[in-house]
């Protein structure tokens, strides 16, 4: 369709005929007032255009999806033919009915393909905004008669803007900086984007790393209407480096084993018909390479363990593009370029999903009839034993019903043989009814077997992301998986919560200490001025054993509440549905006795977080997050600008997320920090933050070498020196870890691992390793190489990893420094480690 750049041109210039406009409908440029690729335009004006083509037009249909954290709207535009329009409804619930998750018979109307279009999940990004209205007001305008029976035949869903608050971020920034001419050279001011960037969203989290885990309120949000439609169909645009040509599909290696030949082939058809269009323009692009279908979270990947065709297309440029830049090679790299080529792989994927409709319709169909028959993969049945921590087990429903993914209980005792996820290895185990069991054989089969598998295939080890997310591992739960199908009943509908305290004016309330709900309780009874202990040794009263960390909320020292105390501390557990227990004496059946020096005061903490150039935003994002939206909890946000200015006698703890702190720590900064720390400071290190303190003065931490970098270094390697230029990117993945689970042995008698057991699975991202501390208490360690349990990581790196630190606790004078060599609170989907950052903070030193 050779039209597709003739349309584009009309659109820019504002030249659309109007006798042939339906209803004298405005471009973007007469709407706006300025010419596309001249500014970038702010989210609000994004959206008036979208409504206003939606007031004026029989071909779109606007619905509003939510509300981003600083409220501003998302929303979705079908574009069809007034007919389908019409019918939408029906074609949503037909399609759904031809994917099984809905019952009921699909009806004998003509099929439509359902293309759904995501612009601008990285909010600077910005190019992407601009280009959906171009490609909407082409749909309604219909120049073509192309487009007309293109419209016949697909629904097209155009989500211009799934980050709204982080590309107004960065188009405010860019239109506060920009002249009145701008300046093409990268090194002038309006190419040089401040910390944090626009890319991310209000609380600092890629929301292209988020679409299974829907952390986000945004992803959730998007994510149930996606699930709603199952489109066939998903382009997921996206800017790259400045000097990068434009990528589209066939994807590179590794492919996850469960896409299917069909999913391969018609991505590859999709991306043939774009390189004509490219091609008759002469620009450049690459397909097969860096941009991999792996990890399940992302725009391409998830539609397509979804059943649908996920593509990514990346356009370079992204936030030091600006509206127009040099590039290395002295071209000049226009807003307006940037437009017109995702405007061009946008018709052109419609164009190829109408002309090839039905056959779209029909391989979505057998996607999810034949996966459901046979599912994909070793293994048929999950289980998740009853016998695992209740809040760890509802978080798992819970995920599970984002999905839709179906899951049912054990109807009877029986002993199965199959892989031990604990174990890391197969064995026999029983399963018991009640049990937790999820079936492959399901409509979500794929999605199921890609989210469940024990380990993740790798066909090439060179990939873009982690490698390794199996839930099990995620949640902290046992769980096993097995070749057989397990019998099963209709699971129990959860039991409505109810606080059985009848006891009036109790000694004590207590409360076992086992995940993050119990650590939002805690939270909240600090903050209403309620004075909270917790137990260093187990305990039994009522009949009942508590383990370490258990939270003994006495009536001792709350007298200044009054009447009010009982009130607060049950409302409180009410709020977060804990099993609170009432107990009438201090004295303990076995253990310590509430008024021994083993139940511990837990002064309320006033923690800080730095942030700022040197911190990794996404790192600093996912400790806020934690503080705001998952704890409950305050906390004061420090800059690394004035570190230095710090009175830091106000604070008790002190969160440095990972980073590079060169420049910033010091001598006199770490001076400080270190005196802060012996005077009764807690200084919590994360990731890349433990190698900025490593090796410096009063830091007890020290880097591991592996054997082989030793070898290196004491003698020549012939056969390094002789390796070939070609082979340097595969020679590195041996000392490689694209993000794999290590088994970590750790010391529950320590307050930072209250709360867990013997066992923790940790998502290591790096290969930064420690030796255990000489001075200070290893309370997470990986034991040996055969600690590895899921996900690629390379020989050298996996020789390294062995032996080292994972958390690690050093007292200094009446302070004390935390290493978290992994990130606990990664992406905030990692759930299992969540429990160890409140006993960072709650806890240790207390």
């Amino acid at each position: 369709m050779k039209n597709i750049f003739t349309l584009y041109a009309l659109c820019l210039a504002g030249l659309i005929n109007p006798l042939l406009a339906q209803q004298n409908l405005k471009n973007p440029d007469e709407f706006l007032g300025y010419t596309l690729g001249t500014r970038f335009t702010p989210h609000h004006r994004v959206v008036q255009y979208f409504e206003y083509l939606a007031d004026n037009s029989d071909k779109v249909q606007i619905q509003p999806y939510g509300t981003t954290y600083e409220h501003r709207p998302l929303m979705l535009a079908f574009i069809s033919s007034p007919a389908n329009l019409a019918r939408l409804e029906s074609i949503r619930q037909n399609n759904l009915r031809r994917a099984g998750v809905l019952e009921g018979r699909v009806e004998p109307e003509e099929p439509v393909s359902l293309v759904w279009l995501s612009y601008n999940v990285h909010g600077n990004e910005a190019v992407s905004t601009e280009a959906s209205m171009a490609v909407l007001h082409a749909l309604v305008e219909a120049e073509d008669d192309n487009i007309e029976e293109w419209l016949q035949n697909v629904v097209v869903i155009i989500d211009p803007a799934v980050n709204p608050d982080g590309r107004d971020r960065y188009v405010n920034w860019y239109n506060a900086v920009v002249g009145e001419q701008h300046n093409v050279l990268p090194e002038a001011r309006e190419h040089q984007e401040p910390w944090p960037g626009g890319r991310a969203n209000h609380y600092l989290f890629d929301l292209n790393r988020d679409w299974a885990w829907q952390t986000q309120r945004e992803s959730r949000q998007r994510m149930q209407v996606y699930n709603r439609w199952l489109p066939h169909i998903h382009a997921d645009f996206h800017e790259q480096g400045v000097d990068d040509p434009y990528y589209f599909a066939p994807a590179a290696e590794p492919f996850h084993q469960y896409i299917t030949e069909w999913q391969r082939e018609f991505q590859t058809s999709i991306g043939l018909n774009n390189t004509r269009y490219f091609d008759e323009k002469g620009w450049l692009y690459f397909t097969r390479e860096r941009f991999d279908l792996l990890y399940p979270s992302y725009g391409d990947t998830y539609p397509t363990f979804n059943g649908a065709i996920g593509m990514t297309y990346e356009q370079g440029g992204s936030g030091r593009a600006g509206l127009a830049v040099l590039t290395s090679q002295n071209d000049t790299l226009t807003l307006t370029d940037r437009i017109l080529h995702h405007y061009t792989t946008s018709l052109s994927t419609i164009e190829t999903t109408a002309n090839n409709h039905q056959e779209v319709i029909r391989n979505f169909e057998s996607f999810f009839r034949s996966s459901s028959q046979r599912p994909p993969g070793k293994y048929l049945s999950y289980l998740i034993p009853a016998q695992n921590a209740p809040d760890k087990r509802q978080a798992l429903r819970e995920f599970l019903n984002l999905h839709q993914i179906n899951y049912a209980e054990a109807s009877a005792a029986r002993n199965f043989r199959g892989w031990s996820y604990a174990d890391g290895r197969e064995s026999s185990f029983r399963a018991n009814a009640g049990d937790l069991v999820i079936s492959a054989r399901q409509p979500k089969a794929v999605l199921v077997q890609v989210l469940m598998d024990p380990t993740t295939q790798v066909s090439d080890s060179v990939t873009y992301d982690i490698t390794a997310w199996s839930l099990p591992y995620v949640f902290g739960l046992e769980a096993y998986a097995t070749a057989e199908p397990i019998a099963t009943r209709a699971p129990a509908e959860n039991r409505a919560y109810a606080l059985n305290i009848n006891a009036e004016n109790p000694y004590a309330y207590v409360l076992p200490w086992q995940s993050l709900d119990d650590s939002r309780f805690l939270a909240e009874l600090l903050q209403q001025g309620i004075k909270v202990r917790y137990s260093l040794e187990p305990f039994t009263t009522n009949g009942r054993e508590y383990g370490r960390g258990s939270l003994v909320v006495t009536r001792a020292g709350n007298q200044h509440l009054g009447e009010r105390f009982d009130f607060l501390v049950k409302e409180s557990a009410r709020n977060w549905e804990r099993p609170l227990q009432a107990v009438g004496t201090g004295f303990v059946a076995q253990g310590k006795d509430f008024g021994s020096s083993s139940i511990r005061y837990i002064n309320q903490p006033k923690v800080a977080v730095l942030s700022g150039e040197g911190v990794s935003s996404l790192s600093f994002g996912e400790v806020w997050h934690f503080f705001d939206q998952q704890l409950g909890y305050p906390a004061t946000i420090l800059g690394t600008n004035y570190l230095d200015r710090v009175q830091m006698n106000k604070f008790d703890v002190l969160i440095l997320p990972s980073g590079s702190y060169a420049g910033i720590i010091t001598n006199d900064v770490h001076e400080q920090l270190m005196n802060w720390v012996r005077s009764g400071g807690k200084l919590i290190l994360m990731a890349d933050a433990v190698n900025a303190f490593a090796g410096r003065e009063g830091i007890g931490i020290e880097r591991k070498k592996a054997a082989s970098d030793k070898e290196e270094e004491g003698e020549d390697n012939m056969e390094l020196r002789l390796k070939t230029f070609a082979s340097s990117e595969r020679e590195a993945i041996s000392s490689y870890n694209a993000g794999s689970i290590y088994r970590v042995t750790l010391d529950p008698t320590h307050p930072l691992a209250f709360g867990y057991e013997q066992e923790y699975f940790s998502l290591k991202t790096g290969t930064d390793s420690y030796e255990y501390l000489k001075g200070g208490w290893n309370v997470g360690t990986i034991r040996s190489e055969k600690a590895h349990m899921s996900g690629f990581v390379g020989e050298q790196a996996r020789e390294k990893l062995a032996n080292t630190l994972v958390f690690g606790v050093e007292e200094k004078g009446g302070g004390e420094i935390i290493y978290m060599v992994d990130n606990p609170l990664f992406r905030a989907f990692w759930h299992s480690g969540k429990l160890f950052f409140a006993n960072a903070v709650f806890f240790v030193g207390q």
